[in-house]
């Protein structure tokens, strides 16, 4: 499954989506420079982002800086 697919099948509202999915493109804009060109790894990393904005998204989530700052957090603390 592809992250756009994971965000796509989860049961928020249209509002809520369309606000974690920009979330979700801002925070991949920040971050995939540093995790290289191989498709896999590229992969990886955008369903690991996915389920980050996923965990911290709710219905009522309508700050896309907010929403993009709290699933970047742990993402962040992992990476070297």
């Amino acid at each position: 499954m592809s992250a756009c697919q994971l965000i796509d099948t989860t049961t928020f509202g249209p509002e809520a989506l369309k606000v974690i999915g920009k979330a979700f493109d801002a925070a991949w804009a920040e971050i995939a420079s540093g995790v290289g060109t191989d498709p896999l790894a590229i992969e990886v990393a955008r369903l690991k982002l996915a389920n980050a904005v996923l965990n911290v998204a709710d219905e009522n989530s309508r700050d896309v800086e907010a929403l993009k700052r709290a699933a970047l957090q742990p993402i962040c603390r992992t990476r070297p």
